[in-house]
């Protein structure tokens, strides 16, 4: 490497994973001239995932977003807009697509990046297991946009809903959500929240919207100890909501969800969250090897066939020591990687070895938002130890204050965090448009 040609570190994704590797060798590697970091991302701006499910109930302040440009300038990277669809592992080039407009303008061409260390950092996207129907008629959350457009979509029909129970005395809302995993269970208990909001600023109360949640598994949140899955199932019994156990969706159409059973669920709105898969262009990244859900595989360098190419979060396929399946599409193994990752390429540039990624398994937590959190925390002094209600919502909290030192600092944290507290005192608790 000569003195006037930089490294060109290319991390593709802002999401949890890819902005935190990002600001991290921004400040270590781009503050002092040491590299030249970009970060590509189809958006321009950045919301915690685990949090989408808050977006799309409306009850999430919009200050929560992280503009991209405003980040990169804070943290010394550079900030591209871009959605990648190739690669030339030969020529160490990526492309990207067009990018346009909402009326479907072009704003900017097709671009060619070139580097000497990249990163995929792309997440995951709905995984709709080619079930009829599911991507004409169900609403998706797996970006910013989708939740966005579900929320708007959800309080129109919910407005409409009242005026015609008031009219004809017709049957109120009904919400199917297929999927009954972290992401099904928690918009749920949100959207029951927001219903009981509406009802407080003078439209129907929530007994009118009847929710249903649709599960393949005879198990409520198939990835949490079957003591855990009884207690989120006996709450939200509570709630009212219906939970359609053991029932596998063959179909969905416009009026609700089709079984394998041969029962048909009426549904005026219609939201997957049944499994995830990375998207499917990357099956076609110059010979990369693939998971059968499209991950890109990596070894425990978190390290492609290439050794050029790295991949983390969602889209990697990494081995997990002790296990026979790799490590679980979590924010909490997102966060791991990209401090992982930060230091190995730190390495690299330095032409030191790179860092081993072993995963550590903190526990689960669900938030069922006002009504409570319930989870598991793994240590090894305590061993697990289920916890639940106030301490359970504090943990839940603590994992995205993390996130958002991780890309903000503690400093700027805490004047977030303080901001957002009185805004809200201001604000009105739901979006409402």
């Amino acid at each position: 490497m000569t003195e006037n040609k930089k490294h060109k570190i290319v991390i593709v994704g802002g999401g949890a994973a890819g902005l935190e590797l990002a600001t991290s060798l921004g400040n270590k590697l781009g503050k002092k001239g040491l590299a030249e970091v970009m970060l590509l991302d189809a958006t321009t701006t950045h919301i915690w995932k685990p949090l989408l499910h808050e977006v799309a109930a409306g009850t999430l302040d919009e200050a929560e977003q992280v503009d991209y440009i405003a980040q990169a300038y804070r943290n010394h990277f550079r900030f591209r807009i871009g959605k990648m669809d190739g690669l030339d592992r030969k020529r160490k080039e990526i492309y990207t697509s067009p990018t346009y407009n909402d009326d479907g303008e072009e704003i900017i061409p097709k671009r060619t990046f070139s580097y000497d260390t990249l990163v995929i950092a792309i997440g995951s996207e709905s995984n709709t297991f080619a079930i009829k129907g599911v991507d004409k008629y169900c609403y998706f959350l797996d970006s910013t946009a989708q939740a966005f457009r579900f929320q708007k979509h959800m309080v129109e029909s919910y407005i409409k809903s009242v005026v015609a129970i008031g009219k004809q005395k017709e049957k109120g809302l009904s919400i199917a959500i297929i999927g009954g995993g972290a992401t099904g269970v928690e918009l749920s208990a949100e959207l029951h929240e927001v219903t009981d909001m509406l009802a407080m600023y003078g439209l129907e109360k929530s007994s009118n919207v009847k929710m249903t949640i649709i599960e393949a598994s005879p198990q409520l949140l198939p990835a949490l100890p079957p003591k855990l899955a009884n207690a989120t199932k006996n709450q939200l019994a509570k709630l009212g909501i219906d939970l359609k156990l053991g029932c596998r969706v063959i179909e969905i159409t416009d009026k609700g969800v089709k079984t394998l059973d041969g029962e048909f669920i009426p549904a005026d709105i219609k939201v997957w969250a049944a499994g995830i898969k990375a998207p499917d262009w990357i099956k076609r990244l110059d010979g990369l090897e693939t998971s059968v859900i499209n991950q890109l595989v990596v070894n425990q360098y978190l390290q492609t066939l290439d050794e050029n190419i790295f991949a983390i979060g969602d889209c990697a396929a990494c081995p997990w020591l002790g296990h026979e399946k790799g490590v679980p599409p979590r924010a909490q193994a997102a966060h791991q990687q990209a401090s992982t990752l930060s230091k190995s390429l730190i390495n690299r540039l330095n032409g030191q070895s790179l860092i081993k990624y072993v995963y550590h398994d903190y526990g689960s937590l669900v938030s069922l938002g006002k009504y409570s959190t319930i989870g598991n925390l793994m240590g090894n002094l305590m061993g697990t130890v289920t916890i639940g209600g106030f301490i359970a919502r504090v943990v839940y909290l603590s994992l995205y204050k993390m996130h958002q030192v991780a890309i903000h600092g503690y400093y700027r944290t805490l004047l977030l965090t303080m901001s957002n507290l009185f805004r809200r005192t201001a604000h009105s608790k739901i979006k409402m448009h």
